[in-house]
């Protein structure tokens, strides 16, 4: 065989094995990790999301709760994991907006360690409180809290979570004193909001659409600037007398920095697929989620300005570690 036939021959052979390694991939199990407890919107999310890769993918996602440090611990796994692609993680605004600013250290870059897979979604925060609360809109709340300096709590996922920065903000731009209660997991909280041991909390709508409809929970308002399809006559914060009041938590699948470009590649290829499925969609929409489709420049360019965004709103809130 000449020397010609013998390169292109060995051409061949590598690109056949590349394109075998590309169609195996994943030949075992996924581990999905979810940075926080069974039961949280991330969790519900996360469960929806891995069922839907799994049937393209034609492998098992096992979920895999690493809950604690506002989520860090588990994103950190990922991070510091093999780079393989069998370990993932649901990444949120929490894990990878919010906690850069608000710890000393992660354990990992946000942006260095990790490879966007896709845009999940978003949901808004609704604003809730036990049926005999005694306000019943955000007007109401912050007329108490004037009242009662003090007196009026808030209950929170932890420190430094979204729903916590939510309550410092109302604070500040309201003038009121509110007593933050923060718990260690957002199902604690909402238990206890229920129970009206703590007045009020900013929670996503997955986690509380069920209570709300049972009537355990009643709204004040909408965290976001424009009402949700799910919750319809819940009115905006910015719309009873603090203009400009946003906190839309968000949600990204993550693979490691450093995993296989084919492998990404057939990630982003099915998380694509899924995120065109109707049943997908109008189950994690039944769940108060909104989708918002982005191309990878578009992914990375909004998890670039995310960072700065609410390392501002964690120093301008004093939101602190206790």
């Amino acid at each position: 065989m000449k020397l010609t036939q013998l390169i292109c021959a060995a051409t061949l052979a590598a690109c056949s094995a590349a394109a075998s390694a590309q169609g195996v991939y994943p030949d075992h199990p996924v581990k999905l990790v979810v940075p926080f407890a069974a039961g949280t919107t991330t969790d519900i999310v996360g469960r929806e999301l891995g069922q839907a890769l799994s049937r393209g993918l034609s492998q098992p996602f096992i979920i895999d709760n690493v809950a604690g440090v506002g989520g860090s611990l588990g994103s950190e796994r990922v991070a510091k994991g093999p780079r393989d692609g069998y370990s993932l993680v649901l990444g949120t605004v929490g894990t990878h907006a919010i906690n850069p600013g608000l710890y000393a250290s992660v354990g990992y870059d946000a942006l260095k360690d990790f490879a966007p897979i896709g845009f999940v979604g978003y949901t808004p925060m609704l604003v809730v409180a036990a049926p005999n609360f005694p306000a019943n809109s955000i007007a109401e709340l912050i007329a108490l809290a004037k009242k009662q300096p003090g007196k009026v709590t808030f209950a929170s996922a932890g420190n430094g979570t979204s729903n916590h920065l939510a309550g410092e903000l109302l604070k500040v731009m309201a003038g009121a004193d509110m007593q933050h209660v923060p718990y260690k997991s957002g199902a604690q909280a909402l238990t206890d909001v229920m129970g009206g041991q703590v007045g009020i909390m900013f929670y996503h709508i997955p986690a509380v659409m069920q209570h709300v409809k049972a009537g355990k929970l009643k709204v004040l308002a909408i965290a976001s600037p424009r009402r949700s399809p799910a919750m319809p006559n819940a009115v905006p914060v910015a719309e009873q007398g603090y203009a400009g009041f946003d906190m839309t938590p968000w949600w990204v699948l993550y693979a490691p920095a450093g995993a296989p470009a084919p492998v990404l590649a057939r990630l982003r290829g099915e998380f694509d697929k899924v995120n065109k499925q109707p049943e997908y969609l109008e189950r994690l929409g039944a769940q108060g989620m909104e989708m918002r489709p982005m191309k990878q420049e578009e992914l990375n360019a909004f998890l670039r300005a995310e960072l700065p965004k609410w390392a501002k709103l964690v120093k301008d809130s004093g939101a602190r570690i206790d």
